[in-house]
């Protein structure tokens, strides 16, 4: 089947220029907006509505406690609540599943029976979910790098643990996001069940140019929102079902790199969030069958500094889905979960989300379906935050790319301050100071640059990151890929 992509650029003509377009090199002098970013804009793309794009700063009243429970592990890539005091969580690199107690920071041997993992790159085991029938089933589902023939995808598996929590046992794959690619990058993995005991599952584009226009295509699962059954089959609802030249288990397509993804605890709409390019990280509602422009369109640009398609920014114009909010530069977000809780009253349905070069975690504030405030919390921490869990009695949990595990819990009692409290651990940290090392996140993050701002994931280089900073700058650096500062940059090689 003949990709939209390829039919859409074949009709492009030079008056697209004039969708808003705007060149982002060098970065943009920064004015006080009243938003909690700092940094200048990479671009000048026209925000198609005032809220699209940096909401007002808010700070959390509430005096806050922060904690790092465990550390010393791997990437925390994945977490869920177990029970009252324990998380399942998954080690991307050494593809090992653990059991974590949040209040002694007790830490399991690793559980046997793991699926096999390609963990190059941004591959290994990624995130996770319980049965909705756990108690009785005590189903897990994992998604995770596979290697296949042509290359590597995105695959989900099941097992059950056994109960003695040692292993899993009649470990099965259920689900193949095809086809294989030779890369290492995107793999998006992302999983929830909704109401009906189906999965949602995310998958990247694969990041390199030309495998990413596949996003477009229906005869592909690269850059896609999938529903399929706990067996792993498409569900009979899909808006695809019917077409002859589609995959069935396509929800949604037109994707980057999904690596978060939660329902709205009042409203039910399925949000997700994806990697941009450099700038142009999108949180979108989810809806069955619509297409959400990548790689047709995007408010952000390459790492190179080059436009993407001429620079086209306008989504609805071009037949695609605006997202609900975009950030320049970027925030590198990953996992993300609702806080569906009154532990902190003031956070009782806020969306939070990991943010990795930048170095925080996102609070974000939304209204229906608008973001009307913006936090960073944990700014000071200079860690590259994966994953974020809100469990049943209201803790915020946080997973880094460095292995720690942080616990935020009200301090009082979810009872807020004064006004005059310095409300530190809010840690909003004025807006993220994290910029710093961000740096230039516009740059690098490009992080994902590295996508390594995804995850970049190279992350570790992306630790580097930090240097990074210089990534965009650098894309010599990328060489450096073992430093992987590169990484960041290192990606952009890939990428191109």
């Amino acid at each position: 089947m003949k990709s939209k992509y390829s039919l859409f650029k074949s009709s492009l003509a030079l008056a697209t220029i004039a969708a808003g377009l705007t060149l982002a090199a060098p970065a943009l002098a920064q004015e006080d907006d009243g938003s909690a970013e700092s940094e200048p804009k990479v671009t000048e793309f026209e925000r198609a509505f005032e809220e699209q794009t940096r909401a007002p700063a808010v700070e959390t009243e509430t005096e806050l406690n922060v904690e790092v429970v465990a550390e010393g592990l791997d990437v925390v890539w994945g977490m869920v609540e177990f029970d009252e005091d324990r998380i399942l969580v998954t080690q991307r690199d050494t593809g090992e599943l653990l059991l974590v107690n949040i209040v002694d920071g007790t830490v399991s041997d690793p559980i046997e029976g793991t699926p096999e993992i390609n963990n190059e790159g941004q591959g290994g085991l990624l995130d996770l979910a319980l049965a909705p029938d756990f108690e009785e089933s005590r189903m897990v589902y994992m998604t995770f790098a596979q290697d296949v023939d042509d290359g590597t995808l995105t695959a989900v598996a099941r097992g059950v643990l056994s109960e003695d929590e040692s292993q899993l046992e009649d470990l099965e794959v259920i689900f193949q996001a095809e086809p294989g690619y030779d890369g290492t990058l995107h793999y998006g993995g992302r999983i929830v069940f909704n109401e009906e005991g189906n999965l949602f599952v995310t998958t990247g584009e694969r990041s390199d140019d030309p495998i990413r226009e596949r996003a477009q295509d229906l005869d592909a699962y690269l850059g896609k929102v999938i529903h399929i059954t706990p067996e792993g089959e498409p569900v009979d609802t899909n808006p695809f079902i019917d077409d002859e030249e589609a995959l069935d288990g396509i929800y949604t397509y037109g994707h980057r790199n999904i690596q978060g993804i939660d329902f709205h605890p009042e409203t039910n709409d399925l949000w997700i969030v994806e990697f941009g390019p450099q700038a142009g990280d999108e949180l979108n509602i989810i809806e069955p069958g619509n297409n959400y422009g990548w790689p047709v369109v995007s408010y952000g640009i390459e790492y190179s500094g080059e436009l993407i398609n001429d620079g086209i920014s306008e989504h609805e114009a071009q037949g695609f889905v605006e997202p609900r909010y975009y950030w320049d530069p970027t925030a590198a977000p990953s996992g993300m979960m609702f806080y569906d809780n009154d532990a902190i009253p003031e956070w009782e349905n806020n969306l939070f989300i990991g943010g990795l070069a930048p170095n925080y975690v996102l609070r974000m504030v939304i209204e229906g379906d608008t973001i009307v405030g913006e936090e960073r919390l944990l700014t000071e921490e200079g860690e590259r935050f994966r994953d974020v869990l809100v469990t049943s009695d209201g803790k915020l949990i946080a997973g880094t790319d460095s292995g720690k595990i942080y616990v935020i819990t009200a301090a009082d009692g979810g009872e807020a301050v004064e006004d005059d409290d310095d409300s530190e651990d809010v840690d909003t940290e004025e807006d993220v100071d994290t910029e710093d090392d961000v740096d230039n996140e516009e740059d690098v993050d490009t992080e994902e640059d590295a996508d390594t701002g995804e995850d970049a994931d190279t992350e570790e280089d992306a630790d580097t990151e930090e240097d990074a900073d210089t990534d965009e700058d650098t894309e010599e650096d990328a060489d450096a890929k073992e430093d992987a500062d590169a990484e960041e940059d290192v990606e952009e090689e890939d990428a191109e």
